[in-house]
C-alpha cells in the first residue's frame, strides 16, 4: 500500500459507495446448504464420471501413441543410416 493512502486512512475502513455490505448479506442467507437437486446431480461426479476418469478418458490412445513414437525415435536413432547423400552447409 502506498504511504499516502496509509496516512489518509487513519486506520478506518474505506466507506462503501454502493451501500452493499457482504457481512450482512452472508448473515441473512444463513448457514444451511440445502440443494433439492443434489441427489439427482450426484451421478455426474461418481463412478465413470469421476474427475479422475474424465481426465483419464480425455485423450484416448495417447499412452499407446506416446510409446509407439518413442520406440520409433529409438529405432531411427540406432538403426537407420543418417548418411544418404544430402549435403548440408559445411558438410564434406
Amino acid at each position: 500500500m502506498q504511504p499516502s493512502r496509509i496516512l489518509r486512512s487513519n486506520g478506518e475502513p474505506k466507506p462503501n459507495i454502493t451501500g452493499f455490505d457482504m457481512r450482512k448479506f452472508l448473515a441473512a442467507t444463513g448457514n444451511h446448504r440445502y440443494d433439492p437437486w443434489e441427489r439427482n446431480e450426484a451421478w455426474r461426479y461418481t463412478g465413470r464420471f469421476s474427475r479422475f476418469n474424465r481426465f483419464k478418458n480425455a485423450f484416448p490412445g495417447l499412452g499407446i501413441a506416446t510409446v509407439a513414437f518413442a520406440g520409433y525415435c529409438i529405432y531411427e536413432h540406432f538403426f537407420l543410416d543418417n548418411r544418404h547423400g544430402h549435403h548440408g552447409i559445411g558438410a564434406h
